[in-house]
């Protein structure tokens, strides 16, 4: 996992619940690369063709709230984003994306300042936020040392069979 992303923002309201991540119909399934081809699809049909490995997703309030299941996370990294910043998460949405190594981060600021296109750069290790299109910086909550080795590791099984090889 790189400490530092850099992509095109792709900008999203309030209230983003899992099934406008990924919609139910789909959860028939556990290939990652189903799954991805059709993130946000109900939200933004052609999202899954227009978006780039290392792209961000930008959101406001309450993230990835609806079910528990961890297809919504899943399905954002498969589809490439290298991270999520939003204002706030549902904790489940928190839980899940952690576990499965996917970086975000919770900064209000830059959530209402970023817009659909806009180059941003995330560095995970100090927590700051770059708007290269604005040039404006905005920091936010930095992960407790342990979460971020998680996320490095690739999420909480990745890091469990790190430890148990040294």
């Amino acid at each position: 996992m790189k400490k530092r992303i850099s992509g095109k923002a792709w900008v999203f309201g309030d209230d983003i619940n899992t099934d406008l991540i990924i919609p139910a119909r789909y959860l028939n399934t556990t290939n990652r690369m189903e799954l991805a081809s059709h993130l946000m699809e109900d939200e933004d049909g052609e999202f899954a063709n227009r978006v780039n490995s290392g792209d961000i997703i930008v959101a406001g309030k309450n993230f990835g709230c609806g079910s528990s299941r961890e297809h919504a996370p899943i399905a954002i990294q498969s589809a490439g984003i290298g991270a999520v910043i939003a204002e706030s998460y549902a904790r489940i949405f928190f839980r899940n994306a952690i576990n499965i190594g996917l970086p975000i981060l919770e900064s209000a600021k830059a959530t209402e300042d970023i817009k659909t296109g806009d180059s941003v750069q995330v560095d995970l290790e100090k927590g700051l936020i770059l708007n290269k299109t604005k040039n404006t910086q905005y920091n936010a909550t930095i992960f407790p040392e342990f979460m971020q080795k998680l996320i490095e590791s690739g999420g909480l099984m990745a890091w469990v069979k790190k430890e148990r090889m040294k």
